[in-house]
């Protein structure tokens, strides 16, 4: 056997051990070591856990949009899935306080004080989504017919935006939970409780959807039974890891006991980074509204798919740049600062390389996938113009993924919050209403917005990035 085809074998071996540690799930401290393969083992469960969340809506979508009325269904389930992200806003906001200060916490070697921080940040979480679902849960048609919907589309989805919010809780703890564990750098079980949450989805929507067997046909109503409760037992496997006890944290439901000094120093983190994602998620209620005003329901359908099907080959990006805010947490908390912008710059590598497969893969391929989900040719075709001018900033939302993860990482959740506030509202919504109304661009002009304003976002995180007031942040 030749020496380079023994060496071609060897780095096969390595690479297959490496992914078989990154799947096993294991808290593992990040502070040390090859920086590549800190990167790798908490980029691939966190990638295939972000691609497990975007399942969730891919297969709500399939099987409604294949229902009779299928166009009054895709858009209630795009234009809940957007009201939806001011409640992920809320749990990816506590879920990135979570993070950092339990990344700090075990970086400082302090498990005792990362377990209690995690359940203090479940606690505000909990209480403050209560109040949220209540609210969503008796106003869901007003609801609808504020985001643009038409009477008979409110009408028809006004029950399934009532199971979504009030089961919202569900979601919350799903985030909020996966960010305690990648703070404590073990990606692979958030990972696998969206494995878990997914199968029992896929299982039970054709199921409560169509009907089988003594189960009725619940319609589009089934869709949002179906998406809770695999939510749900998605939360029951976290829950009982996370109180297992036989990892780095040691949780006690005594942690659950309010301390307000610990819940003061998480919402000083917390409460810019739920900001940070309420001006993001409301910047795309509006597109959603102006989509839907400015191009009707088939409009408003065909910009929901093609977001959902962006949404799909996005969030891995995403969960690969949440690999930079654990990365960037524990060297932080070990005073290795020069260790934390490496890691910055190693995910920041490897999210550039797969945004560009995933750009060549959408035009190669994104019409075929359209029509996997719905079969009006009227849909189909404004979803494929959005798809195609959306996925031309690529690279550019990996990029501004990874520098806003960083910040976030480091609890400087202040910086990314003027980001998104100045390219948002300041820009974005501004620029997408002028092509859209004044220049009579309908919904193209939205969909041309889109990557401008991210290009932007992520220009100025990079500038931030460079000047490193993010490394002397204490949380």
């Amino acid at each position: 056997m030749s020496k380079q085809k023994t060496a071609s074998m060897g780095k096969l071996s390595q690479i297959f051990i490496l992914l078989k540690q990154a799947l096993k799930g294991e808290e593992l401290d990040f502070t040390q070591g090859s920086m590549r393969r800190a990167v790798l083992l908490l980029a691939i469960p966190m990638m295939l856990e972000m691609a497990m969340e975007s399942v969730f809506a891919l297969v709500d979508l399939y099987f409604v949009g294949h229902l009779h009325n299928s166009s009054h269904a895709i858009q209630t389930v795009g234009l809940t899935e957007s009201v939806l992200t001011v409640i992920y806003s809320l749990a990816i906001g506590m879920s990135m306080a979570a993070t950092a200060v339990v990344a700090r916490r075990v970086g400082e070697k302090d498990p005792e004080a990362a377990g209690k921080a995690g359940m203090q940040a479940i606690f505000i979480a909990v209480f403050f989504n209560i109040l949220i679902s209540i609210a969503g849960f008796i106003y869901a048609r007003e609801i609808l017919l504020l985001m643009g919907a038409s009477v008979e589309t409110a009408d028809h989805g006004t029950t399934f935006m009532r199971i979504m919010m009030g089961g919202s809780v569900i979601i919350v703890l799903l985030f909020l939970i996966n960010g305690i564990f990648r703070g404590a750098g073990n990606a692979a079980i958030a990972m696998k409780s969206l494995w878990i949450a997914n199968i029992a989805n896929i299982i039970l929507c054709p199921v409560l959807i169509n009907g089988f067997g003594p189960v009725p046909a619940f319609g589009l109503t089934g869709a949002a039974m179906a998406t809770s409760m695999g939510r749900g037992i998605g939360v029951c496997y976290q829950l009982y890891h996370l109180f297992k006890g036989s990892g780095v944290l040691k949780i006690k439901l005594a942690y659950l006991k309010p301390h307000w000094e610990q819940i003061k120093a998480l919402l000083k983190i917390a409460t810019p980074g739920i900001f940070q994602f309420v001006i993001a998620s409301c910047s795309w209620i509006f597109l959603a509204q102006l989509v839907a005003t400015t191009g009707g329901d088939h409009g408003s359908a065909g910009y929901q798919t093609a977001l959902r099907l962006m949404m799909f080959f996005m969030l891995p990006a995403w969960g690969m740049s949440n690999a930079a805010a654990t990365l960037v947490g524990q060297n932080l908390g070990a005073k290795q600062l020069e260790r934390a912008e490496q890691s910055v710059m190693k995910t920041a590598k490897y999210i550039i390389i797969y945004m560009l497969m995933v750009m060549a893969f959408t035009f190669i391929g994104g019409r075929f996938f359209i029509s996997f989900f719905s079969n009006d040719v009227l849909i189909q075709d404004v979803a494929i113009n959005a798809l195609q001018i959306m996925s031309l900033g690529y690279i550019c939302y990996g990029m501004g993924m990874v520098l806003i993860s960083t910040f976030n990482g480091a609890g400087d959740t202040w910086t990314p919050t003027w980001v998104n506030f100045f390219g948002f509202w300041l820009f974005q919504i501004p620029l997408a209403y002028v092509l859209a109304k004044h220049f009579d661009m309908g919904p193209t002009g939205v969909f041309i917005a889109i990557p401008v304003a991210e290009t932007g976002i992520a220009l100025a995180g990079f500038i931030l990035f460079r000047r490193g007031k993010w490394k002397t942040v204490k949380v």
